[in-house]
């Protein structure tokens, strides 16, 4: 495999975590994702903003919440499966989130994906994606 596409260590890759890296397009542009462990012991990876609200970030650099095989957004309560990428609750039901095709091969998990070179483990450094201290989230902050 290519060494300048390893995320990370197949090892640093958890079943009910998220692990945020950040990807570049063919426009030069950077953009995150995060990838997961499924309970199955399959590795997903999707881009990292919400369906209904892209400018809110599902992993703000901390961890996404996941729970039973989901992954919310803190903003507004959204539940997206991570097998298939599927909102199954929230105002963006029936949506899907961006898949990034990643590898686990030779200890490794590696971006697997044509339209991304892989940038670095962790967040873009962009911005703070917090969606606007205008709406209110989930919580009611």
């Amino acid at each position: 495999m290519d060494e300048d596409a390893r995320v990370a260590d197949a090892g640093d890759v958890h079943e009910g975590e998220t692990l945020l890296f950040t990807v570049r397009d063919a426009d030069g542009e950077l953009a995150e994702a995060f990838c997961t462990r499924l309970s199955d012991g399959t590795v997903v990876a999707y881009r990292n903003y919400c369906q209904h609200w892209t400018d809110v970030r599902l992993d703000k650099g901390d961890g996404a919440r996941v729970t039973n095989g989901e992954v919310w957004c803190r903003k507004h309560g959204a539940t997206f499966q991570l097998d298939t990428g599927v909102c199954d609750f929230g105002p963006c039901e029936g949506s899907v989130m961006e898949s990034v095709d990643v590898t686990v091969a030779d200890g490794g998990m590696y971006l697997n994906d044509e339209e991304y070179a892989l940038e670095h483990l962790g967040p873009s450094g962009v911005d703070g994606g917090d969606g606007g201290d205008s709406r209110i989230d989930f919580t009611g902050n």
